[in-house]
């Protein structure tokens, strides 16, 4: 099985977004689904895709100019992705983004599925 998704790197010495494609080999048949969904946090919208194969999870974060990719990990309840210094806890139509460089106690930005 063969997942891919692109991600968006900022080119430093020119100032331009140019796009990489990125492939990930998995075992097995399963086949990957996506699914893309923008939520309202507060006064920006944060741009997220689903990409599931299996047992895998990615969520892709667009906030702003910046890209996250981040990966499924434990959760209670809901799905919930870490990637570089964010946390992004879904569960229903609700989000919460934690920006880990806040402090542990740092209350999350909450955000809502748009339409």
């Amino acid at each position: 099985m063969r997942l891919t998704f692109t991600a968006i790197i900022l080119a430093v010495a020119t100032s331009a977004a140019t796009a990489s494609a990125v492939t990930l080999e998995l075992p097995g048949n399963a086949p990957v689904e996506r699914s893309a969904v923008v939520y309202r946090c507060g006064d920006r919208d944060v741009k997220a895709e689903y990409i599931n194969a299996g047992d895998n999870s990615l969520a892709v974060l667009t906030i702003g100019d910046e890209t996250i990719v981040a990966v499924t990990v434990l959760s209670g309840s809901g799905a919930k992705y870490a990637g570089q210094h964010y946390v992004w806890w879904t569960k229903g139509d609700n989000a919460d983004l934690y920006d880990l460089t806040k402090g542990e106690d740092a209350p999350p930005l909450s955000c809502t599925a748009s339409g």
